[in-house]
C-alpha cells in the first residue's frame, strides 16, 4: 500500500468518528427540543442542533455553507424565534398542557420513517465515494469576503442572540 492510501483512509476514519459524535450530539439536542416543557429552553436547544449542522458542514469541507448556517440560522432565525416568543407573551417556564395526548403514536411512525429513509439512502448510494474536484468559485468568494470579516460577523450574531434573550428576560416580569 502506498502512503497516500493510508493517509486517505485515516482521514476517512477520523471524519466518520467526528460525524458520529456530532450526530449523537445533534440527536440528543433535538430530543431535548421536543421534550422540554420550557419554550425558551427549546429554542436554545435548537441553537445547539443548528450549530451541529454547521459542524457537519465543516467536516464536509463546506466552510462557506457552515458560516452561512451560523449567520443565517443561528444568528438571524433564532433571534426571530426568541422575539416571537417574547412578543406572543408565551408562558415562560414549565407548561403542563404543552404536549398532545397522542404523542405515543408519533414514535412508531418516526421509527418507520427513519428505517425507510435509511433503506433508500443505502440503496441509492451504497459505498459511493465522491472525488475531490478542487477549489470552487464559492470558496474564492468566501475567502475574499469572509476572511477579514468572519470574527465581526460571528460576534454580531451572538450579540444579537444575547440581546434577544435579555429583551425577553426584561420584558417578562410576570
Amino acid at each position: 500500500m502506498s502512503m497516500s492510501l493510508i493517509a486517505a483512509s485515516d482521514v476517512n476514519v477520523a471524519q466518520n468518528v467526528g460525524f458520529g459524535i456530532i450526530a449523537v450530539f445533534m440527536v440528543v439536542a433535538a430530543l431535548l427540543v421536543v421534550t422540554t416543557n420550557n419554550v425558551v429552553h427549546a429554542a436554545l436547544w435548537l441553537v445547539l442542533v443548528l450549530a451541529g449542522v454547521a459542524a457537519q458542514y465543516v467536516l464536509a469541507a463546506a466552510e462557506f455553507v457552515a458560516v452561512s448556517q451560523v449567520l443565517v440560522y443561528i444568528g438571524a432565525v433564532m433571534v426571530l424565534f426568541l422575539f416571537g416568543i417574547m412578543l406572543t407573551r408565551a408562558q415562560i417556564g414549565r407548561e403542563a398542557n404543552l404536549n398532545n395526548r397522542s404523542w405515543a403514536l408519533g414514535i412508531p411512525v418516526a421509527v418507520v420513517l427513519l428505517g425507510l429513509l435509511a433503506y433508500v439512502i443505502i440503496d441509492a448510494f451504497g459505498d459511493t465515494t465522491f472525488e475531490d474536484r478542487g477549489p470552487t468559485p464559492t470558496e474564492a468568494i468566501a475567502d475574499n469576503v469572509l476572511s477579514p470579516y468572519l470574527v465581526p460577523f460571528l460576534a454580531i450574531s451572538f450579540i444579537l442572540l444575547a440581546a434577544a434573550i435579555g429583551a425577553i428576560v426584561l420584558a417578562r416580569k410576570d
